[in-house]
């Protein structure tokens, strides 16, 4: 099998070094080139053109959001932007960054903390393969708006029990997206009437991005989104995002649902995960439950969403042709964890019509 080819752009030729050495780690990556600025990887890709372009954001002579620019309205390459929290906190980069077809935002390996190094590997390496897999397409000249244990939600919380839940007249929304998600969240929460059901999302993305994220959304949409605190209440007209590297998990006290924002392992590889929002809202909503399974590489969701069905849940899965990546969804009906497959634009009326 023809290996995956990797250019990496970074000015840091120790994030270079780090950044190969966890690509390089996977049988099915090879690096490219490592270039110090745009400039240096335009050279190299006129030699030869990568697979995967991971790009940072601060560079010297241009920086990774212009570039960025270039690549997709002149020859549209999958490019994951890679860079840290301080780098690209500002909200106005992130929105950029996303706009002009980032297929996914992942944070720099801290070369000195040896379990952030781990997890960072799994994370970047499952991240660059999917985005060998996206379809990107050309931006208009104008801006439009496996190694280590997989673990699963058991070391979070147990398996939710059989008893079926008492339905009540309110209904909770668990949301769960990765590659692609960003704009398929969009298209779906802005969607929605101001009075729609509380929802709670889980969109694989890393600490420090969440908060600009949930920003945007709520400037876009007639709901409110924040990014989720802990003790949050999940409200009517309300959407509440998984912080970035902070699991979620929907609980109740009497009729109030609320989150309760936690750390732990990775689960399914991903922290926040779509098991663990969805295996607790099994276990807490049961019946009043709705879960969506949207775009993404891999399974997590899948076995959680099975759970929310055994209980009562009615559970919807994106289909393959409106997905940027579909294998979060394509898993979850595998296992027999879906009531309806649909296309995106169609889940925002689905929302409505059951809410």
């Amino acid at each position: 099998m023809k290996k995956i080819q990797v250019l990496i752009v970074d000015d840091s030729a120790l994030v270079r070094q780090s950044l190969r050495d966890v690509l390089e780690s996977d049988p099915g990556i090879t690096v490219l080139g490592a270039a110090r600025d745009p400039f240096v990887a335009a050279g190299i890709m006129a030699q030869a053109v990568p697979d995967v372009i991971v790009l940072d954001v601060e560079m010297p002579r241009m920086d990774g959001i212009s570039f960025l620019h270039r690549i997709m309205t002149q020859h549209p390459i999958p490019v994951v932007i890679c860079s840290t929290a301080t780098e690209i906190g500002s909200e106005a980069t992130l929105i950029k960054a996303l706009e002009y077809g980032a297929v996914e935002i992942i944070q720099k390996p801290k070369v000195s903390a040896k379990k952030f190094i781990e997890e960072s590997r799994l994370r970047i390496c499952d991240v660059v393969r999917a985005a060998a897999g996206v379809r990107v397409r050309r931006l208009a000249t104008r801006s439009p708006r496996q190694v280590a244990q997989k673990l699963t939600a058991d070391v979070i919380l147990p398996p939710p029990g059989n008893r079926p839940m008492a339905q009540t007249t309110e209904r909770v929304v668990a949301i769960g997206a990765s590659t692609g998600g960003t704009e398929a969240l969009r298209v779906v929460l802005e969607a929605l009437p101001e009075d729609s059901s509380g929802i709670v999302v889980v969109q694989h993305m890393p600490e420090g991005f969440t908060r600009a994220f949930a920003e945007r959304l709520d400037r876009l949409c007639r709901i409110n989104v924040k990014e989720a605190e802990n003790d949050d209440t999940v409200l009517r007209g309300r959407a509440l995002i998984a912080p970035g590297n902070r699991h979620v998990l929907l609980k109740r006290s009497g009729a109030r649902y609320y989150v309760e924002v936690k750390d732990g392992p990775l689960v399914c590889r991903h922290r926040p995960s779509v098991d663990v929002l969805f295996r607790s809202t099994a276990r807490y909503a049961g019946r009043n439950a709705m879960g969506i399974i949207m775009t993404g590489m891999g399974d997590d969701g899948a076995q959680g969403m099975l759970e929310m069905k055994n209980t009562g849940a009615y559970t919807i899965a994106q289909d393959e042709a409106s997905c940027v990546v579909y294998g979060m969804p394509r898993e979850a009906v595998r296992v027999g964890a879906v009531d309806q497959v649909i296309p995106l634009e169609q889940i925002a009326r689905r929302i409505v019509q059951l809410g």
